[in-house]
């Protein structure tokens, strides 16, 4: 049996992916638009000794299966990919054929990470962070564009541009935290610090932006000063468990849930609703799966050693559930899952457009292990195995008073008029 035969066996001709092999092999290249190509015989020992996503990367990351064409389509065409139609016969063939190069195991690419020491502890939650954020602030540029903002845009059209759409996004939340001049916003999980530039720049409040990267907190506070707001607004680089003030009016988490871990929720959210005034509001937007069904952590994933060491996505019951409990009164909530789509093809787009630059700066490694994982996000919003919710909560005051109005201008949530 060669290569482009097992292929066959395993991937209907009808999902118009061809291949070709090392070996001489191919299958299904006539007019083909996406083709798989094993190129020496390592790709193989990878994809035999962990026959899943994680195979698949490691051959992908070293150089060792090559994606000819579109990346997202080729993943698109590719999964699901159930194999009820793979006989016993033929499960047996492969597994005949493949033996040898299972057992041979070879090293994982170097940028294959595992941690250690505690989950979530504040050292390992550094390091995970470190390790996907601290890639370099110029790579970061090359594909997350002139707003430096790597969380979920808000389109307000289809056509509109990322950068219109990542302003819309901190607008929304601005508009959804009801700020106004002189209040304190504290903003957790910062990133490079556009959260918080928004909201001093065009509401007037005075804020607080927290980041376990270094290179994020560096050039955050750098644009700060640039900016001339250094006087109401600091990019810390910081554990948010580390910040001291209280009587916050709002607090925003933007993107930072996914790294907190299922275990810390009712710690995380208690943490929040002890910095905020009465009547203070927590928005809370993060990467979520649909439901309770899937698990919160895959160990042996690609995202886990390859993206977002301890990352961990829970269904939005739960994230309102503990909100809830921690004592938020849940006030609205909504699914942008098509935002983040849109969002990963644009960031996909810049990848390609600036590959050779993101090379150069990064690494051909590190380059592939982000074509293949922007793709693969962007497929799972667009088919719905993830989702991203915004959850707004607010802390009551005296005799439950919220201080929400009783109704607001449907999605736009228009409250009131920037300052």
């Amino acid at each position: 049996m060669d290569l482009a035969e097992a292929f066959a066996t395993v991937v209907p001709a009808e999902r118009r992916v061809g291949f070709k092999a090392y070996d001489g092999s191919s299958t299904g290249l006539i007019g083909a638009e996406v083709v798989l190509e094993i190129t020496s015989p390592r790709g193989v020992q990878y994809i035999a000794s962990a026959p899943s996503q994680l195979g698949l990367a490691r051959a992908y990351v070293a150089g060792d299966l090559e994606i000819h064409g579109d990346v997202y389509e080729a993943l698109r065409r590719l999964y699901p990919l159930p194999l009820d139609h793979v006989s016993l016969v033929d499960r047996a063939r492969l597994a005949k054929r493949f033996a040898k190069d299972a057992l041979a195991r070879p090293e994982p690419p170097a940028i294959e990470r595992r941690l250690g020491g505690r989950r979530h502890s504040k050292h390992r939650d550094a390091e995970a962070i470190h390790h996907h954020y601290d890639v370099s602030n110029r790579f970061y540029s090359f594909v997350l564009g002139p707003s430096m903002a790597y969380t979920c845009a808000v389109f307000p059209t289809e056509d509109a541009t990322l950068e219109h759409a990542q302003e819309e996004k901190f607008d929304l939340v601005c508009r959804k935290l009801n700020l106004q001049p002189g209040q304190r916003l504290l903003d957790v999980g910062c990133g490079w610090g556009g959260m918080v530039l928004h909201a001093v720049k065009n509401y007037g409040v005075s804020a607080i932006g927290v980041t376990l990267s270094k290179q994020q907190a560096e050039w955050g506070q750098r644009v700060i000063e640039d900016a001339g707001l250094a006087d109401r607004a600091q990019i810390r680089h910081s554990d948010y468990r580390d910040v001291r003030e209280t009587g916050f009016d709002a607090i925003s988490s933007i993107g930072l849930t996914e790294h907190i871990g299922r275990d810390n929720y009712p710690a995380y959210f208690a943490f929040l609703y002890g910095k905020v005034r009465p009547e203070g509001r927590l928005l809370n937007h993060c990467i979520t799966r649909p439901n309770s069904l899937w698990p919160s952590h895959y160990k042996r994933s690609f995202i886990n050693r390859y993206v977002f060491p301890d990352g961990e996505l829970t269904p939005p019951g739960l994230i309102i559930s503990e909100m809830n409990d921690a004592g938020w009164e849940i006030r609205h909530e909504e699914n942008l899952r098509e935002h983040y789509a849109l969002t990963l093809k644009h960031w996909c787009d810049n990848l390609e457009r600036n590959w050779d630059a993101c090379v150069a700066e990064a690494g051909e490694p590190t380059a592939r292990v982000w074509r293949l994982y922007m793709a693969a996000s962007r497929l799972g919003f667009d088919i719905n195995t993830i989702q991203l919710h915004q959850v707004l909560g607010v802390k009551l005051g005296e005799r439950g008073k919220s201080g929400i109005p009783l109704r607001v201008s449907g999605e736009t949530w228009s409250l009131s008029q920037p300052a």
